[in-house]
């Protein structure tokens, strides 16, 4: 089967289920722990020796918030990290550590330009030249300005032949459609990964099963999710891919299954909006109005909050579930308008041969 998990070595590591407790346990540890150093450092401790050690326990902890964040799909936990990181940043305006958290965090709720102005600063402030091109390289990336990421990737530091860099090589051909490119650095990087935590290679099984789903091949993209959920069993972006296949492979009430607990865990509209889908499929009209209205909700509130990471996720729904044509060609616009990408340019075109359909049916 193409792009179907092989034979190949499986990386040895703990369990997810124990290892997503583990990280509950480390972000509550280190917001104890982050709580008595700032209350330290008010009550008169010299903050010459403070300001580092608060500076590198609260970037700790944005980086931890924002991993549980993506694997649990938890907005909360984004939003947790970026009020943190703001934090850190009035407090040092001039630690390389603190402006490289903040990065990431703003990276991660797509203010990119934002992001970009806080590298630059960090490099004014001393951050390490192969770890700045790291982070430049996500930015990058996420505009579509492949070749310069590609760059910068294969320059970061880390040896050519290293899980990180083959998995971020990977993840970039993946993106760019050059599947077969992407196939073997995906094999190489799995086969290169030697520590033991699950959360590695699970989001690059992930990644791996997202673009065998954009190239439509659902057979491919199932076992890969599936391989991400072994790994992990609470991985949410795995568990809600999975039910849009199960949905669009005719198997509505398997997609049931697999999004109510999701509903329950997450505050991400999209698993929401998945669900109304799937119960309007199996015919419980009134149960898929409720759950349509509480994304419809939900997205209006996190497009007014953060717009640049949930505009182009909000076109989508009014585009499908939502079944407001205006309303998604007007928030495909402004995605556009954040981004010039591939895929904004493709849900741009989606909503006005959406918002044209009626009038070309009249017609």
């Amino acid at each position: 089967m193409t792009g179907a998990p092989s034979l190949m070595r499986e990386p040895v590591t703990t369990s997810g289920t124990i290892a997503v407790t583990n990280l509950r346990g480390q972000i509550d540890g280190l917001a104890v722990r982050l709580s008595r150093t700032g209350a330290g450092e008010a009550q008169g401790a010299h903050p010459a020796a403070t300001a580092p050690a608060v500076a590198a326990q609260g970037a700790a902890l944005i980086d931890l918030l924002n991993l549980r964040g993506h694997l649990l799909g938890r907005v909360a936990d984004y939003e947790q990290a970026a009020a943190l990181a703001e934090r850190l940043v009035q407090a040092a305006p001039d630690d390389a550590t603190a402006l490289l958290a903040r990065a990431r965090s703003r990276a991660t709720l797509h203010r990119f330009a934002e992001a970009a102005a806080d590298l630059a600063a960090a490099g004014r402030s001393g951050a390490d030249e192969a770890t700045l091109d790291a982070e430049r390289a996500v930015v990058l990336q996420a505009l579509g300005c492949y070749p310069d990421a590609m760059a910068l990737i294969r320059g970061a530091g880390e040896p050519r032949s290293g899980f990180t860099t083959l998995g971020a090589l990977a993840v970039l051909h993946a993106e760019r459609g050059e599947h077969g490119e992407a196939e073997r650095l995906f094999d190489e990087a799995r086969r290169r990964y030697r520590a033991t935590s699950p959360f590695p290679p699970a989001q690059l099984d992930f990644r791996r099963g997202v673009m065998w789903h954009r190239a439509g091949d659902l057979d491919a993209a199932r076992s890969w999710y599936e391989a991400a959920r072994r790994r992990v069993p609470d991985y949410a972006p795995a568990a809600g891919h999975l039910a849009e296949i199960e949905l669009l492979s005719g198997s509505p009430a398997t997609a049931v299954a697999l999004l109510r607990p999701l509903t329950r865990t997450s505050d991400d509209p999209e698993y929401a909006a998945h669900l109304a889908a799937a119960l309007h499929a199996v015919g419980r009209v009134h149960e898929a109005e409720q759950w349509r209205e509480r994304a419809a909700a939900r997205y209006d509130e996190l497009v007014l909050r953060h717009p640049e990471a949930y505009a182009d996720h909000a076109a989508d729904f009014w585009l499908t579930v939502g079944a407001d044509a205006d309303r998604g060609l007007d928030l495909a616009l402004r995605n556009l308008a954040y981004g010039r990408t591939t895929r904004a340019h493709a849900l741009y075109r989606r909503a006005v041969l959406a918002r044209n359909r009626p009038a070309q049916a009249a017609s």
